[in-house]
């Protein structure tokens, strides 16, 4: 592995520790229960390495995949947006600034729609 890559992974590594403390803190602090779905999407792709193709982030209370370099999000990159509207109720979207290009409206977050756009995004370059 270069230099380049190892960089790369270890700041998407850093992205997933400091959203995840992020999460926890907001459920054991501010009573946001119904992020803990969320929280623990987070911590189910962690122990299945996800950690190593995307950075996550935050906007509030919404969880966001990238496959950004760098934190923050330029208005051409791709990105996901997991959006907590009740408990077990999600919206979720694959846009750039844009574009949008898939949206819905999930109970579940193992719902086989979402982990197809994660796919499809873990399919873009790095940037």
């Amino acid at each position: 592995m270069n230099s380049r890559t190892e960089e790369i992974i270890s700041r998407f590594e850093k992205s997933w520790t400091e959203t995840f403390d992020r999460f926890q803190m907001l459920i054991n602090n501010g009573g946001f229960d119904k992020l803990i779905p969320i929280r623990n999407l987070i911590s189910e792709m962690r122990e299945n390495d996800e950690w190593k193709h995307f950075r996550i982030g935050t906007s509030m209370f919404t969880l966001i995949f990238s496959r950004s370099v760098d934190f923050g999000l330029r208005t051409d990159q791709k990105h996901i947006k997991i959006e907590t509207i009740n408990f077990n109720e999600y919206e979720v979207t694959f846009r750039d600034a844009d574009k949008l290009y898939r949206e819905y409206i999930i109970s579940d977050l193992k719902d086989v729609r979402l982990h197809k756009l994660l796919n499809t995004l873990k399919g873009t370059l790095v940037d």
